[in-house]
């Protein structure tokens, strides 16, 4: 009996070669090699497995075993041949095993399939890369908490529509991006749970025959427990969708990180500077310092929730149970986790020299009446219904438009034209300082809050690192 194609390991039951562009099309080795470590992982598990249910003898174990680590050198020195005939990771790694160790190599892939080896291995990766990443979070975390701390009463104008609102301090403002990424760190090790439970032993779609322990498997491999129903195994992945989401988030608050520090960086704002290490210049203009590294996260941010988008099509008609649809789920995966660890990086590495300008900021809080709504606070405490009170301010406020002053440089006589409950204690609160001060609550921007809070932070942060 002869086959059409004794290069490809399942060709046998084709009369026909493969189209030679069929063969390139459908090929995933290009791109999916890069999970070459966590096939050789899961063959390794799944081997021994098979020899402690008697199903491999111990010898055909160690042989394979022995293969599958030579293998894993000759990848990590580049002197691996990859062929796209044998369209996958899986297969290429497979037929290398069978060329070294011989018939043994060929009985590795009993009591699986290449549904449920696949939704391992992405599983494997999927589970180490949110590890890579939650590293780069923590620096980047760690470089906010020490800015913070550096700025906790470093005043400047908080916005609402762009428009000046009231005082907070920079290391305040700070903070608030600090929870965002908690909240990204929160939702990626949440996420972990669901990835961390083992597909393999659901073989093709229907489980296998043969007497694996599925238990002992999963051990060996670090995973929570092995899945429940074995249709669901191969076909998931919400999984990938879970994470690609919770990347998408990520991403999302880096651009508004990016839109700030952009806003903040021009001559308009003059809030910071930012570091000529991540910036470019002009190829005509030669004054100009452009913010690169903030817009091209700010860029990215669309790339990676597009790939969210694509995951959700991709799953959102298919019957179960696995279909080669799913070969389209590896390429936007992976771009999300290449596109999550490197704007992370460049924020973590940028974020330590962002230098601000105390004085600019601290004027431009000045401007815009940013506290009116002390003002009115002031009044209430003196008796004054809240909405009486924000009239009166009303009309203070455009006094000050009128004549070109801030509240605290009207004159406590023109003031009192407004309400016979203004006295000359009103300035303590219509100062920047006081201002902010009055917030001293907790989640407020008072300096000594704000210090508060970094302290709490570090130590949360500390914690997390060490259940990395």
């Amino acid at each position: 009996m002869s086959t059409v194609n004794s290069d490809k390991l399942s060709s046998a039951r084709f009369a026909q070669a493969t189209n030679a562009f069929v063969e390139v099309f459908t090929a995933s080795v290009d791109f999916d090699k890069r999970m070459a470590e966590q096939d050789i992982q899961g063959s390794i598990a799944h081997a021994t497995m098979l020899s402690a249910c008697g199903i491999l003898t111990g010898q055909e174990c160690d042989a394979i075993i022995e293969g599958l680590s030579r293998i894993r050198q000759e990848i990590g020195s580049g002197q691996f041949t990859w062929s796209i005939k044998q369209e996958d990771v899986h297969m290429n790694i497979e037929a290398r095993l069978t060329d070294l160790i011989g018939i043994a190599g060929k009985k590795l892939h009993t009591g699986r399939s290449r549904n449920d080896q696949v939704a391992t291995d992405i599983r494997l990766y999927l589970r180490s890369e949110i590890s890579h990443i939650s590293d780069q979070l923590i620096r980047l975390q760690t470089a906010i908490l020490n800015l913070a701390e550096q700025t906790a009463d470093t005043i400047m104008p908080g916005f609402t529509h762009l428009q000046v609102a009231q005082p907070i301090t920079f290391g305040h403002h700070l903070m608030a991006w600090f929870e965002m990424l908690n909240r990204d760190h929160e939702r990626l090790q949440d996420c972990c749970k669901r990835i961390n439970i083992m597909p393999l032993g659901a073989a093709a779609l229907a489980g296998t025959s043969y007497p694996i322990n599925r238990f002992m498997t999963a051990e060996l491999l670090g995973f929570s427990r092995p899945s429940a129903n074995s249709l669901d195994s191969v076909s998931d992945r919400d999984f990938a969708i879970e994470f690609t989401a919770a990347a998408s988030l990520i991403m999302m608050h880096l651009s508004r990180f990016s839109e700030e520090l952009i806003l903040w960086s021009s001559a308009q704002f003059d809030f910071i500077d930012i570091p000529d290490a991540f910036c470019t210049g002009s190829s005509i203009m030669p004054q100009k310092k452009n913010p690169d590294v903030p817009e091209l996260v700010r860029g990215k941010s669309g790339r990676v929730t597009g790939h969210l988008v694509s995951l959700l099509m991709l799953m959102k008609s298919q019957p179960l149970a696995y279909n080669k649809d799913n070969q389209e789920d590896k390429e936007p995966l992976f771009d999300t986790v290449d596109t999550v660890i490197n704007c992370l990086r460049a924020y973590a590495d940028m974020m330590p020299h962002i230098t601000p300008k105390k004085a600019n900021m601290y004027t431009s809080a000045k401007r815009g009446f940013a506290t009116a709504t002390d003002l009115a606070d002031y009044l209430v405490r003196k008796g004054m219904a809240f909405r009486d009170a924000h009239e009166v301010v009303g009309l203070a406020v455009r006094l000050g438009v009128d004549t070109g002053r801030d509240l605290s440089e009207i004159a406590l006589t023109e003031l009192q034209q407004f309400s016979s409950l203004i006295s000359d204690d009103v300035f303590e609160y219509l100062t920047l300082e006081g201002s902010v001060a009055a917030r001293s609550h907790i989640g407020g921007t008072a300096p000594d809050t704000v210090r508060a809070a970094i302290d709490t932070a570090r130590k949360n942060l500390t914690d997390a690192s060490k259940n990395q």
